[in-house]
């Protein structure tokens, strides 16, 4: 299994073993956090030992269009972005030397 991604209700599955909590509980309180995450991620919302939810605002520029070479502008937009915890990065990374 360590070469595919856990599906949803494995997820569920692993976390209700883990509290010793329903699957339906656990799936009902993994769909609240994230209504509460999509409601606030304007403002950031933190995932603890996670990372950060952010709304990150891109400025317009040029770029290119890679089938052709031809200069094409890119207009500003607002897009989301996930920070990952130091704590997360270290965990999963290891730690720098």
């Amino acid at each position: 299994m360590a070469d595919k991604s856990l599906t949803q209700s494995e997820i569920v599955s692993q976390l209700a073993n883990a509290t010793e909590l329903t699957k339906v509980q656990v799936r009902g309180f993994l769909e609240a956090q994230s209504k509460l995450a999509y409601k606030n991620a304007k403002n950031g919302f933190t995932l603890p030992g996670l990372g950060k939810l952010v709304l990150v605002n891109r400025k317009a520029r040029m770029g290119r269009n890679p089938a052709t070479g031809e200069a094409i502008k890119i207009p500003a937009k607002r897009v989301v972005k996930f920070r990952v915890a130091k704590a997360a990065k270290d965990a999963i990374v290891g730690k720098k030397k």
